[in-house]
């Protein structure tokens, strides 16, 4: 069940004293605890875990070393927490405690299981530090038992180092000779193949060959360059020379530099200028052309016999080809030394080039060869410094195995505790403050859901869904019964009855003469309101009539302090009539018609027609007629009497209605098509009565005062006389 937060304080008011006695209680409970328990010491001792300067060999560091955790692992930390509170640790401790002298027998006190029990062992947050607590009624046992547990860790860390170094060093004296023998085998294959191969040493001969390969590139490079060189200046030479070949060349420039062809030539020049003027001076047919041309020819032919002679391979050379000048043998000299030189290079360049090859080649198989050779290296190596290794950690475990070290060491001895820890009141009364208002509210809470009762004003607005007519005070109890008009005098029970009259004429478009007055059980006040609206009305100088029409319950000439002579019964038997009848009342302008005689079937007298005839008669001769009826849970009789009035109002009562009642019976006489002019809440504590206290108390006197002298101004003269009043 949801509460308004606005109504909160109105929900602890009205559960306080419950939820203040579940408070009281708690409180109560928390100290009566302090009161029966022993107090308790409680001391503490703390140890570090850090093997790394324990040992003088790195392997007793390592066996005692505090490795970091692996995320999602096993912790060091947590378990040398847990070695601490070890079975045998907690024995060897056990036995340090009994052996010590104390003025307590601790032997019957400490056992395993209790040291178990109470001793707790803390992970100091980011250290390697471990916080030992324990706690006991006895102080001075609780400094002997966790000094022991330190020593007896300091003790058990030690033995634990020394057994895992005795292990190891076993393990390594049979590790090493077998390790020799791996050595000695991978040092006799690498030999071999070494041997095989013909591979000394990769990275020199791989430098060398690449050195060399550099080399031999970079010669022939220089010849190729050489060889265009010579085959421009040998394209050259041949287009002076006019040579085709070498051989030709050769004999051109030999037939040049004999002498028996250069006489030859000489006299093949005279000839030729002979025989050049011969035919000059003569004809063709002359003798003297003819024997000169004779002469020309056979100097030719004898020339060329000569050339031919010289020409190697014995080639035909012509006449005109031969290098007979000083240049022309020197070019075509040159035309033959270029020629030499080319076929030199060509030959130089292919033995390069046949090195070359042989060279990458050799390059080439070098890293295949390499390859086994560097596996049977790897493999010696590490042979090398595994043994290296195993002879290095055997030496280390027979360090270790003799020395008594650990990874813990203490660094703080507990002392005997001064003040004991608990119970502690403060924190034992917070505790139970806090647990209190916790079960108060749950008191609240649960009273506030177990309540089904109305709550409110605005509670009972919104549930009926009907028009708040009024919110009503609780009135005192002097104030209940009308006697004379003291109930009137106070300005703070009068104004609210005002604006409840106010309301109700105001919500109704013709003129109120009769209001049907209910509630929903009995017990809501309803009655009460009757007679003090009733009253207020006459106040206000409107002749008023109070109808008791609770013919099962009739309580207005109680509240009137009227007799119970003649009433409505009367009137309806036709024993009198209406206003011989009622009764006035100490209050001007206010009468009462009371029940009457009470008989065994009420209902009968509400449903005749005697009473319409009544109600009409009470409505013609009264400003306002207020029927006093029946709770509607109960009977018929405010449905029955709402139908000759002009409205029905239902009276309500916080912490008193209850709610289904409620809605039943208005959702009832909703559906039955009855008058309902709205609500009234009755009986409560509201801001609304609280500013009225405030405001107008300074003036309750004289408002009192005014409202009493306009009141008797406007007065009328009442048509009933006092002597028929009862």
């Amino acid at each position: 069940m949801s509460t308004n937060l606005k109504s909160l304080p109105t929900v602890i008011q009205r559960n306080l004293f419950p939820a203040l006695v579940t408070f009281a209680a708690t409180i109560g409970s928390s100290l009566v605890y302090v009161a029966v328990t022993p107090p308790e010491y409680e001391g503490s001792a703390r140890l570090m875990l850090d093997g790394k300067q324990a040992s003088v060999s790195e392997l007793g560091k390592d066996l005692s070393q505090i490795s970091s955790s692996i995320p999602g692992g096993a912790s060091p930390m947590g378990n040398q927490a847990e070695l601490i509170k070890s079975e045998r640790v907690l024995k060897r401790a056990l036995g340090k405690v009994v052996n010590q002298p104390t003025e307590v027998n601790t032997s019957n006190r400490v056992t395993t299981e209790k040291l178990n029990k109470r001793l707790k062992v803390k992970i100091v947050p980011a250290t390697n530090i471990l916080e030992i607590n324990y706690k006991d009624k006895d102080p001075k046992l609780v400094a002997k038992v966790l000094n022991a547990v330190s020593e007896a860790t300091v003790e058990e860390s030690a033995e634990v180092v020394r057994r895992e170094a005795a292990n190891v060093r076993k393990f390594l004296e049979g590790e090493v000779p077998k390790q020799r023998i791996r050595l000695q085998a991978a040092e006799i294959n690498e030999n071999n193949y070494r041997k095989n191969s013909g591979v000394v040493s990769f990275d020199e001969q791989t430098r060398s060959l690449v050195g060399s390969l550099a080399s031999l590139e970079e010669q022939e490079r220089a010849l190729v360059a050489q060889l265009e060189e010579i085959k421009s200046r040998d394209k050259s030479l041949r287009q002076i020379t006019e040579a085709d070949s070498l051989s030709q060349a050769y004999a051109s420039v030999r037939g040049g530099q004999d002498k028996e062809l250069e006489k030859l030539r000489g006299k093949l020049k005279e000839l030729e200028a002979k025989v050049v003027e011969a035919k000059l001076l003569y004809t063709d047919n002359h003798p003297t052309l003819i024997n000169l041309v004779e002469q020309r020819d056979a100097i030719i032919k004898l020339y060329n016999q000569e050339l031919n002679r010289l020409s190697p391979q014995q080639q035909t050379i012509q006449v005109e080809q031969v290098a007979g000048d000083a240049l022309s043998q020197e070019l075509t000299s040159k035309l033959i030394n270029n020629e030499v030189e080319n076929l030199a290079l060509k030959n130089k360049l292919k033995v390069i080039q046949s090195n070359l090859t042989k060279v990458k080649d050799n390059l080439a198989e070098l890293p295949i060869k390499q390859q086994p050779l560097t596996a049977l290296t790897r493999k010696r190596e590490e042979a090398l410094n595994s043994l290296k290794l195993l002879q290095i950690k055997l030496e280390e475990a027979r360090i270790a195995e003799v020395q008594l070290v650990g990874n813990v060491r203490i660094i703080d001895l507990a002392q005997i505790p001064t003040l004991p820890t608990s119970p502690k009141l403060p924190i034992i009364l917070l505790l139970g403050g806090v647990f209190g208002v916790i079960l108060a509210g749950g008191v609240i809470l649960l009273l506030e859901v177990m309540d089904n009762t109305l709550r409110d004003a605005s509670e009972a607005q919104e549930i009926l869904k009907l028009p708040l007519l009024g919110v009503l005070p609780s009135l005192p109890t002097q104030t209940i019964i009308l006697e004379g008009e003291k109930f009137l005098d106070d300005v703070v029970l009068v104004e609210p009855y005002r604006m409840l009259l106010k309301n109700l004429q105001f919500r109704n478009p013709e003129e109120l003469k009769v209001l049907v007055v209910s509630s929903t059980i009995a017990g809501e006040g309803k009655s009460v309101v009757v007679s003090h609206l009733a009253a207020v009305s006459a106040m206000l100088s409107r002749r008023t009539l109070v109808i008791d029409a609770d013919l099962r319950r009739p309580v207005q000439h109680q509240l009137f302090n009227l007799p119970q002579s003649a009433g409505v019964t009367d009137v309806i038997c036709g024993h009198q009539s209406l206003m011989e009848t009622v009764q006035r009342t100490e209050i001007d302008n206010l009468y009462v018609l009371t029940s009457g005689e009470i008989y065994d079937r009420p209902s009968q007298f509400l449903e005749s027609e005697m009473m319409k005839s009544l109600v009409t008669e009470a409505r013609e001769n009264f400003d306002l007629v207020i029927i006093d009826t029946p709770p509607v849970t109960a009977c018929a009789d405010a449905a029955t009497l709402s139908k000759f009035s002009d409205g029905l109002m239902i009276i309500t009562r916080p912490s008193f209605t209850h709610k289904e009642a409620m809605q039943m019976a208005v959702s009832d006489l909703t559906d039955n098509r009855l008058p309902l002019l709205g609500v009234v809440v009755n009986g409560i504590t509201s801001q609304k009565e609280k500013y009225y206290r405030r405001s107008l108390k300074g003036n309750e006197s004289s408002f009192s005062k005014a409202t009493t002298q306009g009141i008797q101004g406007n007065s009328v003269s009442n048509k009933i006389p006092r002597d028929r009043r009862r």
